[in-house]
């Protein structure tokens, strides 16, 4: 049943929301001054005064009810101080249930949906809430919404593997950032994203330049974006084989972040400085398991699929380079069995140690694996990820051709 003086504010609401008078969502049916008292919660609603406004209003007598959950902004109070799942739920229900509610406040919540999904490295959920988020910041017009949800699309359709939007999106967030002189945490925002997916679209130089302007403006910091903008200053330059530049800029993170700032980025931090220390040159794998040790003690108390994932993903690599190829085909299948939360790179990632430890089983349609791999990067317009693959094939197929003549060579002093 339907109560006052909830009936009233809900009904309140749903009006202001739609833009309309009382004298308008009256019409001929209703006097305004009885609309008046139920919308003040002086009078209890009848059954024909609920009927006649949902008509008016375009909505079912029902979305006069408040949500189980409570409000939207009770829920996206409690979603935002907790994060756990049931509260995420209630949130969830609540925005669906809302749709009357101030277009700030559904971005609000879209938002904190959105990030949910980020953390449990669902990416395809994540653009779902992103889509709707950015088109409520269009409508409300305000400058910062445009940018937040610009640059965290960005780096969602990169972890995708949809570079070129990737890119478009940043370019978009970056000119509005600038044309609109927006703050620090919004410019730097901004610097991430457009770095991450520069990258990746193989515009080093303009990524090293963006990479070093972020660097500079979170100079000073030792908070959560300073260390993303060390750990993407890093990135840049291991992307350019310059590993001692990467190695300085990460290590300043591991050693300056606290675990308890963000333990999930301290945990990250950890994956990524795991992977550097395997790609330089020499690798250093006793660092490298050095992090993963770390990165598994950290996951007693952040453990989500996709953190678990990734770690398994860096143990690969670390069995494959260190020889030992039966544990890193172990450690593949399983996680051939998983649904892999993961981004689109470290996905093509497990798939290029599959088709390596193929060719070294003697199986040379890994070559074919390994070549459509990168031609399907390169028509993804991920030109960093393809020339990587390029690389590996080419040495793959050196390392082949020594491998048939060396065969030829023993077949020759067995002959003789």
């Amino acid at each position: 049943m339907l109560r006052q003086p909830a009936f009233g504010q809900r009904l309140k609401k749903m009006r202001g929301a739609q833009g309309l008078s009382q004298t308008a969502l009256a019409g001929d049916g209703m006097s305004t001054g009885y609309l008046s008292r139920l919308e003040s919660g002086a009078r209890q609603p009848t059954e024909r005064a609920v009927t006649y406004l949902a008509e008016r209003l375009g909505v079912q007598p029902d979305d006069f009810e408040e949500p189980a959950g409570g409000s939207l902004a009770h829920a996206l109070s409690l979603a935002a101080s907790t994060g756990a799942d049931d509260s995420i739920e209630t949130l969830r229900d609540a925005l669906a249930a809302e749709g009357h509610e101030a277009p700030v406040l559904r971005w609000q919540a879209l938002w904190q949906l959105a990030e949910h999904r980020r953390l449990q490295v669902d990416y395809a959920g994540e653009r779902a809430y992103l889509d709707e988020l950015i088109r409520l910041g269009d409508e409300v017009g305000l400058a910062e919404l445009r940018v937040r949800g610009l640059s965290r699309l960005s780096r969602c359709l990169r972890a995708l593997g949809e570079i070129a939007d990737g890119l478009d999106a940043a370019l978009t967030a970056h000119r509005l950032a600038r044309e609109n002189s927006l703050g620090v945490e919004d410019q730097a925002g901004v610097l991430l994203a457009l770095t991450a997916v520069e990258t990746e679209a193989g515009r080093l130089p303009d990524a090293r330049a963006h990479a070093d302007e972020l660097t500079v403006l979170v100079e000073g910091r030792c908070d959560a974006r300073w260390a993303e903008a060390m750990w993407s200053a890093a990135s840049i330059r291991t992307r350019q084989g310059d590993y001692p530049g990467a190695q300085f800029w990460l290590e300043q993170a591991l050693e300056r972040f606290p675990s308890a700032e963000n333990l999930v980025l301290w945990l990250r931090l950890r994956l990524a400085a795991g992977r550097l220390y395997l790609q330089k040159t020499p690798a250093d794998p006793e660092a490298a398991e050095r992090c993963v040790v770390a990165a598994e003690q950290a996951l007693a108390f952040v453990g989500t699929d996709g953190l678990r994932q990734q770690l398994n993903s860096l143990k690969v690599e670390l069995a494959f380079l260190s020889g030992r190829y039966d544990d890193a085909r172990a450690l593949l299948d399983e996680l051939a069995h998983q649904q892999l939360r993961m981004t689109h790179r470290d996905q093509v990632r497990l798939d290029i140690f599959r088709h390596q430890l193929s060719i070294l089983n003697g199986d040379e349609s890994g070559v074919d694996g390994l070549r459509a791999l990168a031609e399907q990067a390169h028509a993804d317009a991920n030109i960093d990820l393809a020339a990587h693959i390029w690389r590996i094939l080419a040495k793959a197929l050196t390392e082949l051709q020594q491998r048939g003549r060396a065969e030829v060579t023993e077949r020759d002093r067995a002959g003789r």
